[in-house]
């Protein structure tokens, strides 16, 4: 696909609009005195921060294997989310396709910028289908969304089924990777060239250990990444999350330790979940968390909260009934819910 091509997927009224300037994204270089942006002189966090997070996105390349240009940093993974409804979906007029269950943000976005969200059913097993998905494609179906792994399933989608809708659906196909770092198969990251309208997600909330600091990364074509720089908000990410951020970065190795950890007490808290009488059923997983079948999820998760130990019960989501998921945490905090669980 080319550039231009790419270009006219994107509402028309954001291709005509002119973005916000500041002063800090029209010089380029050092500079020593600042009297552009009518800040107070005196203060430690005085000044407006680098509006395109420069430093922080050369980090961030050189870890991911992809180029700066590549890269939007947003106020967690749902700033992207919705600018994607924003830049590629006319209110009232276009769609969206995602699968079921799924993250409950892609839906949420789509309502409240009135565009129509259309699903398509992963099956008993969670698995997915692409045909179904196209199947729900029109004319006016701007957006595929795909979340591997998926929450609250767990469970990375077959790589064969995204490939389909990668080739076969002419509009923009997001991929939400914010567990792939606990997956067992690499990401789409890869492919970013091989496919310009592809977006990619992923987020410092998980792995990173950085859900306080609200921070989502956005991976697309610098076609792509130049429509979000031009539609969102100048200083979108604050200076203290760059500075967290900028020190995650700087300590990689200490994160894939963390990670390996988590997965060890995965297999560990799934194996003891399994000789439990209560659990039904152990779905698997590829991401920090286990999604599982009880007899009756309302009073686990009732028993659980009582305790002290709040868990997600999935009860009312499609495909979920009678599931909780249980999110991987320390140690101490899965025998304290182990030991919980084996009294009810």
């Amino acid at each position: 696909m080319k550039n231009s091509d790419i270009l006219k997927l994107v509402r028309p009224n954001i291709m005509r609009m002119e973005p916000y300037s500041c002063a800090r994204s029209e010089f380029k270089g050092e500079a020593r005195i600042f009297l552009d942006a009518n800040e107070n002189p005196y203060g430690t966090y005085n000044r407006y921060p680098d509006p395109l997070q420069v430093a922080i996105k050369d980090k961030i390349a050189k870890i991911k294997g992809v180029r700066p240009g590549q890269i939007m940093l947003g106020n967690g993974s749902d700033e992207p989310i919705d600018l994607i409804y924003r830049i590629f979906c006319r209110p009232g007029v276009d769609n969206v396709v995602a699968i079921e269950p799924s993250y409950g943000m892609y839906r949420v976005a789509a309502e409240t910028n009135d565009v129509e969200y259309r699903v398509a059913m992963l099956d008993a097993d969670f698995n997915f289908d692409a045909d179904a998905m196209l199947a729900e494609v029109d004319a006016n179906t701007k957006v595929a969304w795909l979340c591997s792994p998926n929450n609250p399933t767990g469970n990375a989608l077959p790589e064969d089924q995204i490939r389909k809708i990668l080739d076969s659906f002419g509009g923009i196909v997001v991929i939400d990777e914010a567990y792939i770092d606990f997956a067992s198969r690499p990401g789409w990251l890869r492919e970013l060239d091989r496919h310009p309208r592809l977006i990619v997600l992923q987020t410092f909330s998980k792995a990173w250990g950085l859900a306080g600091v609200r921070c989502g990364m956005a991976f697309a074509s610098e076609e792509i990444i130049d429509i979000f720089n031009k539609v969102k908000y100048p200083y979108n990410v604050n200076t203290l999350t760059q500075e967290a951020v900028s020190r995650a970065l700087d300590e990689a190795e200490a994160t894939a330790t963390r990670v390996r950890g988590i997965l060890d007490e995965r297999e560990r808290v799934v194996r003891q979940l399994g000789s439990l009488p209560l659990i039904r059923r152990i779905y698997p997983t590829d991401a920090n968390f286990i999604l599982v079948k009880v007899d009756d999820a309302n009073a686990v998760y009732s028993a659980l909260l009582n305790s002290g130990i709040v868990t997600r019960n999935r009860n009312k989501v499609s495909l979920c009934a009678g599931c909780i998921r249980v999110t991987i945490g320390t140690p101490a905090e899965n025998d304290a819910l182990i030991a919980k669980l084996k009294t009810l």
